[in-house]
């Protein structure tokens, strides 16, 4: 069943049922407003008959009155004896209690009979006297008509009610198919967009005059689209990169693994060159999967106080040592900060950012370190006096592979452009940024920006 359908079934149903409700209560009341004015015409009846009955010393009705009541108005009138005698019946000739039931009870009555095919309201009232009971007065009224207007009554309610329900259902049926256009709509964009694999494509936004609700669902439908799109560019710009990346090791490999066949004998540089080359692809591995997990949220993290001035000199002694002679690695100014964070993660952070500075700077070039406090802020710098970074390239230096000296060779050592999107993935988790300034030939600075106070942990 479709939505519309479900929709128009629904208030249908609703609709029904609250006239089944209304109707009932219409009904009972009506009903209960024309037998209440006919019971209060009874009593009336009744008390003005009793008042012109008499009883003698012998506590017997005196028949001398009965043509008194003969001549009154009612249609449908009895008098029985306590002994159970008749003594007046109207119409004449009916010997039958107008009500079997009221005779019966012993105390004031008012229930309905059939008499003669007629449908009547009768009251039944015992008469008493200081002597004890004297007789019975019953007294009748034809309630015929009543009983025809309840049946036209129903019978107008239930007309009402069958077309309500059928104007309820068409009304509903367009209302539903007017609101639910726009879904529809965006069912059929959805649709052609699975079917042709076209996640480029968006769904168009609907006319202001459509409802907020499906306006906000389109958009919805939208970003979901745009995150899969770029989830799925990333996919295929990352099969592409690394596929280029494993190109260089395997081919050097390969060759090193040829060039043994063809010489017969295993060498020393042949096993050392192959050997590097998996220690690159194992760099590799280890980056990617490093990678993966920080992008699904899945890289553990492990908060901890740790003093940071002691791990940037820890980092700066270790660099340091293996700049060697190539270049001077200095520590220009360092504060005492108590951070809260994961210690090791941050040291990956301050190793990449220091081992790239130390592996594009010249020989004979210069990296300086910083860690100052600012307000609730620790700033860890890296400056050096390399060749520095083209503008055009600085916005892409966080993605992953890129590199930004398309002339640069690429050593053995060489990186494979993951270690600023490991480092930046870190930073923010941390709470903190990194922010990059750097001019052509004059050299680069890096700021690790993060909050001392931080509530990660």
């Amino acid at each position: 069943m479709s939505l519309q359908s479900k929709f128009t079934f629904f208030f249908s149903v609703l609709i029904g049922l609250l006239f089944i409700v209304s109707g009932l209560l219409i009904y009972g009341l009506v009903n209960l407003v024309l037998i209440d004015t006919v019971d209060q015409k009874l009593i009336l009846s009744a008390n003005q008959s009793i008042e012109k009955i008499r009883v003698d010393s012998n506590n017997l009705i005196n028949e001398r009155v009965l043509l008194n009541l003969f001549s009154d108005e009612p249609e449908y009138i009895q008098l029985w004896r306590a002994s159970g005698d008749l003594l007046l019946s109207k119409p004449f000739g009916y010997l039958d209690p107008l009500d079997k039931v009221g005779i019966q009870q012993g105390k004031p009555y008012i229930g309905f009979s059939n008499i003669q095919g007629t449908s009547v309201r009768v009251i039944s009232i015992p008469l008493q006297t200081a002597r004890g009971p004297g007789g019975i007065l019953q007294i009748g009224m034809d309630i015929t008509m009543i009983n025809l207007t309840k049946r036209m009554l129903s019978m107008i309610l239930v007309v009402l009610m069958v077309v309500s329900i059928i104007i309820a259902s068409i009304s509903t049926g367009i209302f539903s198919r007017q609101a639910l256009l726009p879904l529809v709509f965006v069912t059929q964009s959805a649709r052609e967009i699975s079917e042709t694999n076209d996640l480029t494509r968006r769904i168009p936004l609907p006319d202001a005059s459509v409802d907020e609700d499906i306006i906000q669902i389109v958009i919805s439908f939208n970003d979901t689209l745009e995150k899969l799109d770029q989830l799925l560019r990333n996919q295929k710009r990352l099969v592409a990169d690394v596929s280029h990346e494993l190109r260089t090791p395997l081919t050097v490999i390969k060759g090193e693994i040829g060039l043994v066949k063809k010489m017969g004998k295993i060498d020393e540089e042949s096993i050392q060159s192959i050997e590097t080359e998996v220690d690159r692809l194992t760099r590799l591995v280890g980056n990617l999967l490093l990678l993966t997990q920080a992008e699904s949220g899945d890289l553990p993290m492990d908060f901890k106080l740790f003093p940071l001035d002691e791990l940037v000199y820890e980092v700066f002694h270790h660099m340091n040592t293996l700049a060697d002679d190539k270049l001077s690695v200095c520590l220009e100014h360092l504060d005492q900060i108590n951070f809260l964070g994961d210690r090791d993660r941050m040291k990956q952070v301050m190793l990449n950012l220091i081992g790239n500075a130390v592996q594009y700077t010249k020989q004979g070039g210069k990296v300086c370190i910083k860690l100052t406090q600012i307000d609730d802020k620790a700033e860890f710098s890296v400056e050096d006096n390399g060749p520095g970074i083209a503008k055009e390239d600085i916005e892409h230096i966080f993605n992953r592979f890129f590199r930004g000296e398309k002339s640069r060779s690429r050593s053995s050592h060489a990186g494979f452009g993951l270690g600023l999107s490991i480092s930046q993935y870190i930073v923010q988790q941390h709470k903190g940024e990194i922010l990059v300034e750097s001019e052509k030939g004059k050299g680069t600075i890096f700021r690790v920006i993060l909050p001392i106070n931080n509530k990660n942990g």
